[in-house]
This record gives structure tokens, sequence and C-alpha cells, in this order.
């Protein structure tokens, strides 16, 4: 008797375009140590021999990552009308951003404030409070 169940076997898809960074990221993943062609193509969709024929294209050298763009350094040597253009003065480094510090204020009964940083240490704190009240 039929128990209604119904049963989609699916395939791999067909055509899929694969990017070269996608290509090499597969081809990393079958190059790990105890890692089966077959188990890494089977978990991106794609069949095996397509893997095998990517890593021929990788040894051959036709499928090759393409070049992280760089910055280099331009200089301009003369204005369009073919004069020299200066160079330019270096700009100094911005100075040193304030270290941001635990400090403690006092305010004593006759108006001055005296404020005290973290690296003030305990014998001094006293020195400087004893010559205020004295």
């Amino acid at each position: 008797m039929d128990s209604g169940t119904v049963e989609i076997i699916t395939g791999r898809e067909r055509r899929r375009r694969w990017s070269v960074a996608d290509k090499l990221r597969i081809l990393a993943e079958c190059d790990a140590p105890g890692v089966q062609v077959a188990e890494v193509a089977a978990r991106h969709g794609v069949y095996r021999s397509l893997v095998f024929q990517w890593r021929r294209q990788a040894r051959d050298g036709l499928l090759v990552a393409e070049p992280t763009p760089e910055f280099v350094p331009v200089r301009v040597a003369a204005d369009r009308h073919g004069e020299a253009i200066p160079e330019p003065e270096p700009v100094p480094p911005p100075p040193p951003s304030p270290r941001v510090t635990a400090a403690i204020e006092i305010e004593l009964p006759d108006g001055i404030r005296v404020r005290i940083g973290e690296e003030v240490g305990l014998v001094a704190l006293r020195r400087v409070l004893a010559a205020l009240r004295g």
C-alpha cells in the first residue's frame, strides 16, 4: 500500500559559474590533510571531476588568484606647463593625545584648589597638604 510519501531526488546544479576565488577556496579545502575531494565536492554541489579539472588548471598556472590592488607612491615632477613643482614640506606627525589619568581635586576652605594626579605618591601628597595647612 502507498504511504503517500514523495521522495525528491536532487542532483548537482548544472552550469553554475564559479568565481576564481570560489574555485581556489574549494581547492584549498581539498588540500587539507585527511580531506577527500569527493566530500568537498559534494558539500559544494559540484562534481569531483570538475574539482580535479580546477586542480589541473591551477597546477598549469591557468587558475590563479587575481592580483590584489596595491598603492604605490606617486610623485608629480612638473605641472602641465612643464614647470617644476616644489616638494611639499613634510607634515609633522600629530602630537600624541594626552593620556587620560585619574585625578582628585581638593578645594580647601580658603578657596585654594589642589589637583592631584594618579602619579603623585602618598608621601608627596601629605607634604603638599601639610604645607597648605601651615
